[in-house]
């Protein structure tokens, strides 16, 4: 059974941690780290002899278009993550509409590629969003992979499927949730910092169960997750730097073991094979960009 890897690249202050404390106006002027450790994550990946998808900021993709082209090069999928983190259900229609327009503008000229895939910044596709789907399928993705099928302080749809589903009737778009462990009723999530902070066994147990139902696991973390010099910011919540900061030096070495562990694919390709066991027959129309 090959897996889904991926990767939501965003920097160390653009994450929904911090949204409250540090200004979207202010990001230019911090010291980025975005670059150097997304580097990182492809010499990870290239130890392993894993191909993933790249889950990509606009706005990182407008000021590092050289990493958005060393990342295809190394065999990637290149993906949107929206234009600046802003959660979906923080917008309305039209905004996501011009958050998904203009960030995909800036991934593919960076790129030189087209971008079928989206993931929803803190997975915030949820019930309060039933035109985020629509939306997704109207602009061309074959598929999305923006819902958490558990119930979380900051995110979460308890109520959506755990493995690949169509969320719209009349067309091929295909939903691929993040994998949860499932213990009885209770959903427990299982990819970024949840990985880095509680067992691995768990992601193991996690994985294990997608096996028995012969269905694809679809993991996630951050490049900032291995970067343990990352400036801390002071001003955040107790409970924010807690979850941000804890055991970020374990992270590479915990990744690696993952890694060589299962067999790990692009989320396009695992969303291929689920599509057409959704019985889609073309997940989504074949998207040129201009050179």
């Amino acid at each position: 059974m090959r897996h889904g890897m991926s990767v939501d690249v965003e920097d160390w202050f653009q994450v929904g941690a911090f949204e409250r404390v540090i200004d979207r106006g202010g990001w230019d002027a911090l010291p980025s780290r975005v670059e150097r450790n997304t580097d990182a994550v492809l010499e990870l990946f290239a130890a392993a002899g894993v191909s993933a998808t790249f889950f990509t900021l606009g706005w990182v993709a407008q000021r590092f278009p050289a990493l958005m082209r060393r990342v295809v090069a190394a065999g990637h999928e290149l993906a949107s993550h929206g234009w600046d983190h802003t959660r979906v259900h923080t917008m309305t229609a039209a905004e996501f509409q011009t958050d998904l327009k203009r960030a995909r503008q800036e991934l593919e000229e960076a790129s030189g590629v087209a971008v079928t895939g989206y993931r929803a910044p803190s997975f915030s596709i949820d019930v309060r969003t039933p035109w985020a789907h629509v939306e997704l399928a109207e602009a061309g993705y074959a598929y999305s992979s923006s819902v958490a099928p558990l119930r979380h302080d900051h995110y979460g749809w308890p109520e959506s499927p755990r493995w690949a589903w169509r969320p719209l009737a009349d067309a091929s778009l295909v939903e691929l949730p993040v994998t949860v462990a499932a213990f009885g009723r209770r959903r427990v999530a299982t990819g970024g910092g949840f990985f880095r902070l509680l067992p691995a066994a768990l992601t193991g147990y996690a994985i294990a169960q997608a096996e028995q139902e012969q269905r694809p696991a679809m993991f996630y973390f951050h490049p900032w997750e291995i970067d343990p010099d990352q400036p801390r910011v002071a001003v955040a919540p107790l409970r924010s730097k807690l979850r941000h900061y804890s055991r970020l030096r374990t992270m590479a070495p915990k990744l690696s073991k993952l890694l060589s562990g299962h067999d790990w694919g692009r989320v396009d390709a695992v969303a291929a094979v689920e599509a057409a066991r959704l019985g889609v027959v073309t997940a989504a129309p074949v998207r040129a960009v201009a050179a």
